[in-house]
C-alpha cells in the first residue's frame, strides 16, 4: 500500500467509500462488515462515510453505526485509520436529497455524528454541499467552531468550487484539509478544483471515482456504453491482466499528489481489487494513451 497527505496524517492511497452499504440495494449486514474489515485488512487507513447515508425516510447514520460496528469487531489493529463523515444532506421518503448548511443544525449534525461514531472527537467532518440559502461563510463557520470546541479534529468542504474552497482556506485555515467533489474520466468539471487543491496542500477526494468504467470485471465480460467510450482503460487493463477500475483508479492516482479516490464498494473482492491500485503504477505510454482518450472524450 502506498500512502498519501491527508493535513497531519498519513492515509492509504485509496480510501473506501462506505456509501453503497446503507442505501438502496445495500447487502445484508455480514455482507457489509465483512466489506469494511476487507478495506483494513488491504491496508485502507481512510473510511469516508456521511450522516445522510440510510434509506430514504429512515433514521440518520445507518452508515456511521455500520462503520463503528465494523471497527468494533474488527480484530486487527486501527489506530492509524482516518474515519472522515460529513454533515448537511438529508434523505427524506421521497428519495430525494436535501441541503442544509444552518450552523445550527450543522453542529447538532456533528455531534449526533460523533455519537453514532463512538468516538472523543470526529477526525475529519465534511460540509456535504453548500446550501444557497445559507451564507457560505456561515456554514464554514459552524465547522470552524466545532473545530474550536474540540469535537471535530480537521475540516473539510465537498461538492463545491474553487471560490468558495478559498472562503473556506481563509476562515479555517490549516485546519481545512480537505475537498471531496465528484471526479472521474466521465466527469471532469473539477479540475480547476484539483489545480487549487495541489496548490493550497489540500488532499482532493474523488467521489464516484470510477464514473465512465463498465462494471468490474469480476462480474464477468460487458459490453457498456462506458466501456465504449473509455475502452483505453479497459484495453490496458487488459494487458495486464486486471480490472479497468483498478486501472482508472492508478489513473487517477497519477493525476496529482493531491488525489485520494475514495472509491465505494458492497463486496470484499470488489474492495481488495480497488485496494490493490494504490500499487499500480503505469507506465509513461499508458497514461498518454488514457489521457488521449478522456480528451477524445471531451
Amino acid at each position: 500500500m502506498r500512502y498519501r497527505t491527508l493535513g497531519p496524517h498519513r492515509v492509504s492511497a485509496i480510501g473506501l467509500g462506505a456509501m453503497p452499504l446503507s442505501l438502496e440495494g445495500r447487502p445484508e449486514e455480514r455482507r457489509a462488515l465483512a466489506t469494511v474489515h476487507a478495506a483494513l485488512d488491504a491496508g485502507v487507513t481512510l473510511l469516508d462515510t456521511a450522516d445522510s447515508y440510510h434509506l430514504p425516510g429512515a433514521e440518520p447514520g445507518h452508515n456511521e453505526l455500520l462503520v463503528a460496528r465494523a471497527l468494533a469487531a474488527y480484530g486487527g489493529d486501527t489506530d492509524d485509520l482516518l474515519v472522515a463523515t460529513k454533515g448537511g444532506r438529508g434523505r427524506p421518503a421521497d428519495g430525494g436529497w436535501t441541503v442544509n448548511g444552518d450552523p445550527r443544525h450543522l453542529k447538532a449534525a456533528a455531534e449526533a455524528s460523533l455519537r453514532r461514531l463512538g468516538v472523543e472527537a470526529i477526525g475529519l467532518y465534511q460540509l456535504h454541499k453548500p446550501d444557497p440559502a445559507v451564507p457560505f461563510e456561515e456554514s464554514v463557520g459552524a465547522l470552524r467552531e466545532l473545530l474550536d470546541e474540540g469535537k471535530i479534529r480537521l475540516a473539510g468542504v465537498s461538492n463545491t468550487d474553487a471560490d468558495r474552497i478559498r472562503t473556506a482556506h481563509r476562515i479555517l485555515g490549516d485546519r481545512l484539509v480537505s475537498v471531496q467533489n465528484q471526479y472521474s474520466p466521465a466527469v471532469r468539471d473539477s479540475e480547476a478544483e484539483l489545480r487549487l487543491c495541489a496548490e493550497l496542500g489540500l488532499a482532493f477526494l474523488p467521489w464516484s471515482p470510477l464514473g465512465g468504467i463498465a462494471r468490474s470485471s469480476l462480474d464477468g465480460p460487458s459490453r457498456t456504453e462506458g466501456e465504449a467510450r473509455f475502452s483505453a482503460f479497459h484495453e490496458v487493463a487488459a494487458a495486464r491482466g486486471i480490472s479497468p477500475q483498478r486501472v482508472c483508479l492508478a489513473w487517477l492516482l497519477a493525476r496529482s499528489p493531491a488525489v485520494i479516490p475514495i472509491p465505494g464498494a458492497s463486496r470484499p473482492e470488489s474492495v481488495r481489487d480497488s485496494a490493490g491500485a494504490a500499487d499500480l503504477v503505469l507506465g509513461a505510454e499508458e497514461l498518454a494513451r488514457l489521457n488521449g482518450a478522456i480528451k477524445q472524450v471531451g
